[in-house]
């Protein structure tokens, strides 16, 4: 799971405990840094500086604010 903060949120709270800070989304996403909160509920990116913040009642896709999560889709060529 890839997680975005194009809005410059100072908090995004995230139903998983594991997941990857893209930054901003593409192309100008920074390196994609794997979080894992292990036992914690908070963790900042340390690349971005990004605070997320579990949220058991959450869905494992899904964060508050909505629009943070990004998909993208490999084509062949």
């Amino acid at each position: 799971m890839f997680i975005m903060n194009d809005k410059g949120y100072k908090v995004i709270e995230v139903g998983a405990k594991e997941f990857m800070c893209i930054g901003v989304s593409p192309p100008f996403d920074h390196p994609h840094i794997s979080c894992n909160l292990g036992e914690e509920n908070e963790i900042i990116c340390s690349y971005c500086g990004t605070h997320y913040r579990f949220n058991a009642d959450l869905d494992f896709m899904e964060t508050v604010p909505e629009n943070c999560m990004y998909s993208h889709v490999m084509e062949n060529t």
